[in-house]
């Protein structure tokens, strides 16, 4: 590493204490949420703990957020790379490698960085400078702890710059430290103090974009042909800004609720585990500052949680929807969802006092990731399991199924079972591609190897490698999630306003409007041909006839919007010119 200056040299290395770590969840910097805003004087609480969780020591700490603070002028808590390309070229690094520590550090693909991936980036520029290679385990393969941090040409110049403004400042305000760094804006000016006015191009993040796409373009033809009441409530910030989410489907007793635990390697708030059927409620487990369980009623209309659209489906199920929230650094991360076992046999019989189907449909929309469980003993396919897997339709990349349990059988039994299953999965998912299945056994108790032999037991460990990777995934994946939800919603928006356009078209002007309506109703699959053949759009993006009658019944046609070509040509615009723009405009400034 080149020598360092005076005050770049000479830095503590106190230790510090490491998160639990589980084989699966990566707590490097670029996992770490983003800190709070501001607080006076530029400093932001919460820094110090998200890098001494990647072995920063305190002096390290404090240099760091002195240099976050420059890099980022208007004080937002995001560094932009337009501010990234700036800050980093004094490190003298070539563009191939800040290419690639830009990459690693904004792992989630979020178009800005934050303290905790900014302290990252920084540490792989001081890694870069020492001649190491940059790779995506770099942070996890070195000794953080005795890495000094990087010699940035002329940042100390721009810091004793800082330090005099500062104090200027305090002198002229009767020693009340000022929030904003003038020096910054005069230097890196890269961005505006006024961001709230400038185009959808200044914009410094993918998630903030779409928010405001979907206010100026996207809501308001959902408003005004009600897509809400058809299809989906309509989009809060709560929704945007929510961690990704697992939700786990499967019939009672198939090892739901453990395998949540055996990711946490522990319990959570209401858990309950048994061979009947103990998880009588949706339990939406996710992280809080301390352990406790949330009502349904309350955390639905709490404004800051993704959860206001469940009000629609009435107190009934609310009683039966809880949250539970305790600290652990993998729910910081991923939000799991956990369900009542889905009834099969006799218990099929007893109706649930709420839309059991609608729920989980809901839910599936929500999710990033859905985990279909069955155990080797439990393999039919139920009516009710068969509704749910069918309620799942247009999320079939989210769609994993884990055979849990699988060493309660030997080897030959299992390949048995194996085969059964995908039978029995063939007829209800209606693809011709090979749903992907995991086996093992996923708790806390050893593998039971004399049942599946040594060779069981490693196909297992396989396995839940696989499986464990596909849940790491998640964080990185969920920004990328967020657009493919947003078009996919989009999309749906707009062929919804066409439906209702055309049968407003066909509604007569003054007689016969209940009968036209009726008729209209009854040959509804013939209408959404004619939607198609008019505006050539793919059948598959139609929505379900039967749903779409059941809900079309309680309103009146004729009171319907009449189609207006500027509001679905907007969201055209928007899905050809303004997506496409915004995610280039936030990819790797290096590339």
């Amino acid at each position: 590493m080149p020598p360092h200056s005076t005050s770049q040299r000479s830095r503590g290395r106190d230790s510090a204490e490491h998160p639990v770590r589980f084989p699966f969840a990566h707590h490097c910097c670029c996992c770490l949420s983003r800190p709070p805003p501001p607080r006076r004087g530029g400093r932001r609480p919460g820094m110090e703990i998200a890098a001494a969780a990647v072995g920063c020591s305190k002096e390290h700490q404090k240099i760091y957020a002195d240099w976050f603070a420059l890099a980022d002028p208007d004080g937002d808590g995001r560094v932009t790379g337009s501010d990234a390309t700036k800050f980093f070229a004094m490190s003298g690094l070539s563009r191939s490698d800040l290419k690639q520590v830009w990459a690693i550090a904004d792992s989630k693909r979020q178009g800005y960085l934050g303290f905790g991936e900014f302290a990252a980036a920084m540490q792989l520029v001081s890694l870069a400078q020492a001649g190491k290679e940059i790779t995506q385990n770099s942070l996890k393969l070195e000794d953080l702890s005795s890495l000094d941090p990087p010699v940035m040409k002329g940042l100390d110049e721009l810091l004793a710059r800082s330090m005099a403004i500062v104090n200027v400042v305090r002198k002229e305000e009767n020693d009340t430290p000022q929030v904003q760094a003038p020096f910054a804006n005069n230097w890196f000016g890269s961005k505006s103090a006024k961001k709230m006015q400038t185009p959808l191009t200044a914009v410094t993040s993918v998630v903030d974009g779409l928010k405001r796409l979907y206010v100026e373009k996207l809501k308001p033809l959902e408003v005004a042909y009600r897509f809400n009441d058809f299809a989906s409530p309509l989009l809060t910030n709560s929704d945007f800004d929510a961690k990704p989410m697992v939700m786990l489907l499967g019939q009672y007793s198939t090892g739901k609720t453990t395998f949540i635990k055996h990711l946490l390697k522990t319990s959570y708030p209401g858990a309950h585990v048994g061979p009947e059927p103990t998880t009588d409620r949706f339990v939406v487990v996710m992280s809080g500052p301390d352990e406790r369980t949330v009502p349904g009623n309350t955390i639905a209309v709490q404004a800051d949680m993704p959860f206001n659209g469940l009000t629609t489906f009435g107190g009934a199920f609310l009683s039966k929807f809880e949250c539970s929230q305790m600290p652990h650094p993998l729910l910081e991360h991923i939000t799991f969802v956990d369900t009542p076992g889905v009834l099969s046999g006799e218990k099929q019989r007893t109706q649930r006092s709420y839309d059991f189907t609608g729920v989980t449909s809901w839910f599936a929309a929500k999710c990033d990731l859905i985990l279909l469980l069955f155990d080797p003993h439990k393999l039919d396919i139920s009516d009710e399991f068969k509704r749910v897997i069918s309620s799942l339709r247009g999320h079939d990349d989210k769609i994993r199924v884990v055979l849990n349990k699988a060493d309660q059988v030997d080897t030959q039994q299992l390949m048995r079972v194996y085969g059964a299953l995908m039978w029995s999965l063939g007829k209800v998912l209606n693809t011709p591609e090979v749903m992907r299945v995991y086996i093992g056994s996923f708790n806390d108790k050893p593998v039971n190897e004399s049942a599946v032999g040594p060779i069981g037991k490693d196909l297992f460990e396989k396995e839940q490698e696989d499986l464990l990777a596909d849940l790491k995934d998640i964080p990185k994946k969920a920004c990328d999630r967020r657009v493919n939800e947003f078009v996919k919603r989009a999309r749906a928006a707009k062929i919804h306003a066409y439906i209702i356009g055309h049968l407003k078209k066909e509604m007569p002007a003054v007689m016969g409007k209940a009968k036209a309506q009726q008729r209209l109703i009854d040959n509804l699959q013939d209408e959404f041909a004619k939607v198609q053949r008019e505006y050539h759009l793919p059948a598959g993006d139609f929505p379900d006839a039967e749903h779409f009658k059941e809900v079309l019944g309680g309103y009146s046609i004729d009171k319907f919007e009449k189609m207006k070509p500027k509001m679905v040509q907007a969201v055209d615009d928007m899905l050809a010119y303004d997506i496409p723009e915004l995610l280039k405009n936030l990819s790797n400034p290096y590339q």
